[in-house]
């Protein structure tokens, strides 16, 4: 590969937050120009990491990271930075550029365009849906023509069509695209080759094909290289036994005994470093309060289409037990009715007052990220209970380390599996989730399926992800599309 075809090379690159545990060590890659890559690895392994690394964000410990000459390097954030949803759409793409241009209006109206979304540049970017925003946040990369796309996580809270414009899209984007994303479908449908991230040998691995084809080979990689170490562990022993039997005996046993050595210290130095596959949450249960009563009551939904909101008469009663999916396509209206419940702000929207709730929102506003991990797990103990916090921070993959950190400083993995981690101490009567599969690994989602299955409480479930919803048991659906 001659090296004016080369977008991105990192050679030797050691970068870590803490020096005596970095998250990379002496990696090297090289990405040609206009590939389109994925960018795999572990909840926390520093996938992130690595995009700040090229965008300059962060500087590497050791190493160099190269790049073609005057490239545009531009990444999108996994979700709306706070300060940005008091801006109207037109301030926010202000902030795009060093000198803002004369046709400012019409280079937002031809990205929105791209992206499929429709807006007064008036809105004010926090009233608009995650979903909206979601196209937002690609429509600000977009705008700045980067030569170097990096996109993390781009199809959360995106509905099917704004999926399969993304894909399309991207598919005809002719420069170079590194992405990370747990949307397998999605990933298979772009992406030409992987960047696989270890988390245990902080190393990048170069992979060809699709995203599920790379799964499968280091799956299998990893097998063989446990079979391999198996066969030659067994031969090791059958020596190690051989030798402590020779070794007592003189003459020609004690030079076999040896020569039994030598070929022991051989078969140790051939033993594989086996690649440790990423750890999968186990299965896990969210026990319920137990409540009789009514929770919920909702006798007006908020319907929003073509940016204008209408109030449309509803009953809904929904009791312990009652498992709900509430469906809609982006800007309609399914996280406004979620955070009405919450926030108990319209009479006509109501949870009893003596249930507890659990609610996983998409953007993780409702963690304190100023607390540590450890004492918002404990937050949720009316006595703190130091062994129980670390048992249950650690079946989510929570170690020591993680507990101790900032939740602000965690990757959005990680803050999703903190609340999976409350919740199953908080022990709710409701449990209420807007886009639970944002930010998890794929590997995860099975065991959080189940565990949602098997809630014994009442679930109100917001999902874009039909895999994931069609592992579910539903008793009830609101579609507010066919509410209108």
């Amino acid at each position: 590969m001659s090296q004016e075809k080369v977008s991105i090379r990192f050679e030797n690159v050691t970068f870590g937050y803490k020096s005596e545990n970095p998250l990379l060590k002496e990696a090297c890659f090289s990405v040609r120009e206009d590939a389109k890559l994925t960018l795999m690895g572990q909840n926390g392994a520093g996938k992130s990491t690595i995009l700040k690394l090229i965008t300059g964000e962060l500087k590497p410990d050791k190493g160099l990271i190269h790049f073609s000459k005057e490239a545009i390097i531009v990444a999108t954030k996994q979700v709306m930075a706070r300060e940005d949803l008091q801006c109207t759409v037109r301030k926010y793409f202000s902030h795009a550029f060093e000198e803002i241009p004369h046709n400012l209006d019409k280079r937002i109206d031809d990205v929105l365009k791209v992206v499929n979304f429709k807006t007064d540049l008036e809105s004010v970017v926090g009233e608009l849906s995650g979903g909206q925003q979601a196209r937002l946040l690609l429509a600000y990369a977009l705008i700045q023509q980067p030569d170097i796309l990096l996109l993390d996580e781009p199809t959360n809270n995106l509905d099917r069509d704004g999926i399969d414009q993304l894909t399309m899209f991207l598919i005809m984007y002719p420069k170079t695209v590194l992405v990370i994303s747990h949307d397998a479908d999605f990933l298979n449908s772009f992406t030409e080759g992987v960047l696989h991230l270890d988390i245990y040998t902080g190393k990048i691995d170069k992979y060809d094909g699709n995203y599920s084809d790379v799964v499968e080979e280091i799956a299998a990689r990893v097998e063989r290289d446990r079979a391999k170490n198996a066969q030659l562990l067994k031969t090791i022993q059958d020596r190690k036994d051989k030798i402590n039997f020779f070794s007592h005996k003189g003459g020609k046993m004690r030079k076999l005994a040896s020569k039994l050595r030598e070929e022991v210290n051989e078969s140790e130095a051939n033993l594989v470093d086996v690649k440790r596959d990423d750890r999968t949450i186990p299965d896990f249960i969210i026990p319920a309060q137990h409540f009789s009563e009514k929770i919920i009551d909702i006798k007006q939904i908020k319907i929003i289409e073509n940016h204008e909101a209408k109030d449309v008469a509803v009953e809904f009663n929904f009791r312990k037990g009652d498992h709900v999916l509430i469906k809609g396509p982006n800007g309609i209206g399914k996280s406004t009715l979620l955070r009405a419940l919450v926030e108990s702000k319209n009479v006509n929207t109501s949870i009893h007052e003596d249930v507890k709730v659990g609610y996983y929102r998409q953007d993780f506003s409702g963690l304190n990220f100023e607390q540590t991990a450890y004492a918002s797990i404990a937050s949720m103990m009316s006595e703190p209970d130091n062994e129980k916090i670390r048992y249950t921070g650690a079946r989510f993959l929570l170690n020591g380390e993680v507990l101790s950190t900032l939740v602000g400083a965690l990757s959005e993995g990680q803050k999703g599996l903190l609340c999976f981690a409350r919740f199953v101490i908080q022990e709710p009567g409701l449990l209420i989730f807007d886009e639970p599969t944002n930010h998890i690994n794929f590997r995860h989602l099975p065991a959080i399926a189940r565990a949602l299955n098997d809630f014994e409480g009442c679930l109100i479930v917001v999902s874009h992800a039909d895999d994931f919803v069609k592992q579910i048991e539903f008793n009830q659906t609101i579609d507010l599309a066919k509410l209108k």
